[in-house]
């Protein structure tokens, strides 16, 4: 695995963390690391079934974040990209009054992943609602909503990382 795919999807984790998923590459077992921690498969396959999954957690969570008008699968958010999700507020005038809608979109690759990274991508969008910036109280508000946020932020990129190295795709994980 080269330092360059690592530093891409490993950028500021410390240099102790990066050598550990570097060593269970070379020895074959990332992989089993990752089918270990998530074996399990998820049912959220549609943009119905998303968005009830999102509004579950905004209603036990985010009781006064502005209301959802539309969470879907979108095709063209990838990893090449950069781009796991996406929050928008669409803002238009309507008889004189503004009115804005709000969406999450989450990336088509979610459907294939663990539940867990997909949990741990809608937190983050959902995070938005209220702090637009990533920081301290982002970060407060995702792990209030997901105790495991960040370590499922760092499986999520480890199993990133993994694909990218071409030898799994994401239905082989299971």
């Amino acid at each position: 695995m080269s330092a360059m795919l690592i530093q891409q999807f490993l950028p500021h984790y410390p240099a102790h963390l990066r050598e550990q998923i570097a060593s269970l590459h070379a020895k074959g077992q990332l992989g089993h690391y990752l089918q270990q921690r998530y074996p399990e498969e998820h049912r959220v396959q549609s943009d119905k079934s998303l968005y009830d999954f999102c509004m579950e957690l905004k209603n036990r969570y985010l009781k006064n974040a502005p209301m959802l008008d539309k969470v879907y699968f979108d095709n063209r958010l990838t990893i090449e990209k950069q781009t796991l999700g996406l929050n928008t507020a669409i803002s238009r005038v309507q008889g004189g009054k503004l009115k804005a809608k709000k969406e999450i979109r989450i990336s088509a690759f979610f459907k294939t992943a663990p539940l867990a990274f997909l949990q741990m991508i809608v937190v983050h969008e959902l995070a938005h609602l209220k702090e637009r910036d990533h920081d301290k109280a982002f970060y407060q508000l995702c792990l209030h909503m997901e105790p495991n946020y960040m370590q499922y932020e760092f499986d999520c990129r480890v199993y990133l990382l993994w694909l990218a190295t071409g030898k799994l795709t994401a239905e082989s994980v299971r």
